[in-house]
């Protein structure tokens, strides 16, 4: 027996292909059209954020050379940062409470954030708001806090309540409100329906149903996300204690003022190790909920 020719079989189902080709055109010519209306609109979109772009880089002075030239000062300020020093015992522990204090603003803030935003992300949820008029009430005052940093609110608590730890806390709390709000409500969104159908055809009302169908559901991905705001908010705690809002970041604006940056690199180092620590238990504990 002969041995087919693979050469004539591809030219075979080429041929077939090509006769087939008006007919497929015909019948789908969308998307036989060169340019279609969708093609030129992806195109002009990607053309507008490439110009917009460039406008940015040019408008902001960016510069290559500025970049290129600078990598010798940072090379200097990280030669004076090495070896760490924390200083003498009386400033080691005065970090050390520092950071213990940015944890405490942290850890209350991000669980006063999360209590008050439990409520509004039933309230902002479609399929637990007490009407149309509620929530979109409830989604614009969330978007409208989440809108604002946490560091303006510390500025803000700051000018309200004066210096200290206290006004860290409420600043990473009111921040934090706008997103739990946005995050609860999605999840309560995405719940599955089956076990508050389940429980309605029992005779159970709609508050029966959030109680026993929605929030058993929902509980394991709410705590996943205060797990990790908790993480985020720890390195927050620092920024905002900048600006006078408590916590070690105070200190640490206070060691580059006075260039000592032995003690700068110090307190870097220790909270880069608590956000690692941090973040590999909140993995463990995220991973623990959701299986």
């Amino acid at each position: 027996m002969s041995a087919s020719n693979p050469t004539s079989q591809s030219m075979t189902l080429r041929e077939r292909a090509l006769a087939d080709l008006p007919d497929l055109t015909a019948r789908h010519p969308a998307v036989f059209r060169r340019f279609s209306a969708g093609r030129l609109t992806g195109i002009a979109l990607l053309a507008a954020f490439l110009a917009l772009f460039i406008f940015g880089l040019w408008r902001l002075e960016f510069s290559p050379g500025r970049i290129v030239g600078g990598f010798g000062q940072l090379v200097h300020f990280l030669g004076l940062m090495f070896p760490p020093d924390p200083g003498t015992w009386p400033r080691t522990l005065l970090i050390f409470r520092g950071l213990a204090e940015t944890l405490a603003i942290a850890f209350l803030g991000t669980l006063l954030a999360a209590a008050i935003a439990l409520p509004l992300g039933f309230l902002a949820a479609r399929n637990t708001s007490a009407g149309r008029v509620v929530h979109f009430l409830s989604r614009r005052t969330l978007d409208s806090i989440r809108g604002i940093d946490a560091l303006i609110w510390a500025l803000i608590w700051v000018s309200v309540v004066g210096l200290g730890p206290f006004a860290g806390v409420l600043a990473i709390m009111t921040g934090d409100i706008g997103t739990f709000g946005k995050l609860f409500s999605e999840a309560i969104e995405a719940a599955d329906r089956k076990a508050v159908e389940g429980v309605n055809s029992a005779g159970g009302g709609k508050l029966a149903g959030i109680r026993f169908g929605v929030l058993p559901a929902v509980l394991p991905v709410m705590a996943g996300h205060v797990l990790y705001m908790f993480e985020s908010n720890t390195r927050s705690s620092t920024i905002i204690g900048i600006v006078g809002a408590g916590g070690i970041g105070l200190m640490l604006s206070e060691m580059i003022r006075t260039l000592e940056w032995g003690v700068v690199s110090f307190i870097v180092l220790l909270i880069l190790v608590t956000v690692l620590v941090i973040d590999n238990l909140s993995s463990r504990l995220r991973a623990a909920l959701a299986g």
